[in-house]
């Protein structure tokens, strides 16, 4: 029986994620859906500024950006009547340290098409149709057997449930999914088509009443189409109704100015209730969980898809090193470790916005805008508490002589516009950091001789260096690696590096693949610097030697719990 390296079970935002970001890593990487087809769905809006910085990384986000729209005006309406308009991303800007100030409307189904293409383009295609039902670890924990329907058995090194909410990965590892079902609180949805016409494209209508309430957005790349979200029908017991196109018909003509026939067409009907539930632990053995398989949570705010978008970068690398030989096994014990408190702080916001909306829209004027603050936009989620989050000299602080306001390690990596120091041509921080590796960064003269050392010991097993000279300094010294002239000092102000000139602050940073802090030190700290390096990187060119994967086979012996045979 041929083993694959990961073998992803669900084929929506976050398994797509995750299967892209591992095979440009050249992981030997299967993704399966139990649906036929690839599915549709019409719950997620799009990707978050954070989401949309990780798209990029993957180099999809300019056709993410061109498939879908910026985020649109709010139009509330009561007794069919406009009472208030508001825009809650009027705010939200792109600055140099975030382009993307606020996130993007796009079909979910229209995203897994750009992703799959993406994969595609890596020779992988989701293998459709094939449902899991059982999984078993291999003698001695070295891989997982998955069974399928069809009754073959696929062996891999790593297994990751990116199957959902009902996700059958996670029942079969029977792991808890505790929490709430809010059965009064439900929510009937679907795709419309409106006449041509009917109503202005350039706004998400709300209508709230005190019987209930009506809500559509128009969805991009379509001329009529429109997400159409209500509060149910109800029987004579108060019972919601089961979604259907006449229903949606009633309630457009019950809510809203617009005749019943003006909804040409309804498809992808569903009906959803605020499910508040997260799994005990993320991870069995060799096996994980990811996005909605890992934690469910009130839609208010939109971070469902986001979250597990970030689950999938930040599992995605970690497996990624462990596969390739350099980390060992125990890096993965971090994905739960940064992503289950990630988690329940999310259960915890979305419940507090659902509640916020709730009472807002009980008023005249009130709408979905109550829900958005800038925790949606995922900008400042970080992992300060990780063990993975180090200073200098191991200490889990920043070094001394960084501004207070500066990013710690843990936190999300600023952006910054920037000159690419050997062509002239304008970049931005975040492109020196696209693609699968680690990167240094140095700022000041006195680092010069550290990033050199990195680059002979690391250059090759995935650790890139990257030179930020202040626009005076003198680059005459300029050694191997890239290097850019933050002509602008937007670098220096967002790494907290504002050291007036004739001052040597000379610092070092190192950024994790998924675009956070690992490190900060002062660049005479070489110890610290080589010491976080060889928890990701192992020894650097001095285990080159040593025969790649022969590191991960060797690891697989310290595994923990085996998986639950099915």
């Amino acid at each position: 029986m041929g083993m694959t390296d990961v073998l992803i079970v669900g084929a929506g935002p976050t398994g797509l994620v995750l299967a892209c970001d591992l095979a440009r890593r050249g992981a030997a990487v299967r993704i399966v859906d139990r649906s036929p087809v690839p599915p549709r769905t019409s719950r997620a809006k799009g990707p978050n500024a954070r989401s949309l910085e990780i798209l990029d990384g993957l180099g999809v986000a300019e056709e993410v950006l061109a498939a879908g729209s910026a985020p649109l005006p709010m139009l509330k309406y009561r007794d069919r009547l406009p009472v208030a308009e508001s825009d809650p991303w009027a705010d939200c800007a792109p600055s140099p340290d975030a382009p993307y100030g606020r996130g993007r409307l796009i079909a979910q189904w229209r995203l897994e098409e750009i992703l799959r293409d993406r994969l595609a383009g890596y020779g992988v295609r989701v293998e459709l149709g094939r449902e899991a039902t059982g999984l078993a670890e291999g003698p001695g924990g070295q891989h997982v057997d998955v069974t399928f329907a069809e009754g073959r058995t696929e062996r891999a090194r790593y297994v990751v449930g990116c199957d959902g909410a009902h996700s059958a990965v996670r029942k079969l590892l029977g792991i808890g999914f505790e929490g709430t079902t809010a059965e009064d609180q439900v929510m009937v949805c679907g795709d419309v088509d409106l006449a041509d016409g009917a109503l202005d494209r350039t706004r998400w209508h709300q209508w709230f009443d005190e019987d209930g309430a009506v809500m559509l957005c128009p969805i991009p790349g379509t001329r009529t189409g429109w997400w159409f979200q209500a509060g149910p029908e109800r029987d004579g017991r108060g019972r919601p109704l089961a979604p259907s196109a006449d229903g949606f018909r009633r309630l457009l003509a019950r809510h809203t100015a617009l005749p019943g026939r003006a909804l040409t067409r309804a498809e992808l009907l569903s009906t959803y209730r605020v499910n508040v539930r997260m799994a005990d632990r993320f991870r069995a053995g060799r096996v994980f969980l990811a996005g909605d398989a890992a934690h469910v949570h009130a839609v208010a705010g939109g971070l469902g898809m986001n979250t597990g978008i970030q689950d999938a970068f930040n599992l995605g690398w970690k497996l990624g090193l462990v596969l390739a030989g350099h980390a060992g096994a125990e890096l993965l014990d971090t994905y739960e470790e940064e992503r289950l408190p990630v988690a329940a702080r999310t259960l915890d916001l979305t419940s507090e916005r659902l509640r916020a909306t709730l009472e807002a829209i009980r008023r005249p004027g009130g709408g979905l805008d109550a829900a958005i603050t800038p925790d949606m936009t995922g900008l400042g989620v970080g992992y300060r508490w990780s063990s993975l989050a180090r200073g200098h000299a191991d200490a889990p602080q920043a070094a001394d002589d960084v501004a207070p306001d500066a990013p710690q390690p843990g936190d999300r990596a600023p952006d910054a516009p920037c000159v690419d120091a050997g062509t002239g041509a304008r970049t931005r921080l975040h492109r020196v950091f696209a693609g699968p590796r680690t990167t240094v960064l140095s700022f000041g003269p006195g680092s010069a001789a550290v990033l050199d050392e990195v680059a002979a010991s690391y250059g090759e097993s995935g650790v890139r260096t990257c030179r930020v000279y202040a626009a005076h300094e003198d680059r005459a010294t300029s050694g191997s690696g890239a290097a850019v002239v933050d002509d602008e000092g937007h670098a220096a102000a967002a790494y907290g590096r504002g050291a007036s000139e004739g001052t040597d602050t000379s610092t070092v940073v190192v950024v994790r693949p998924d675009h956070h802090l690992g490190l900060s030190a002062p660049a005479d700290d070489a110890h610290s610097v080589h010491a976080y390096l060889r928890r990701l990187h192992g020894a650097g060119r001095a285990a080159e030697g040593s025969g790649g994967r022969s590191a991960e086979r060797v690891l697989r012996h310290r595994w923990t719990p085996p998986v639950k045979a099915d």
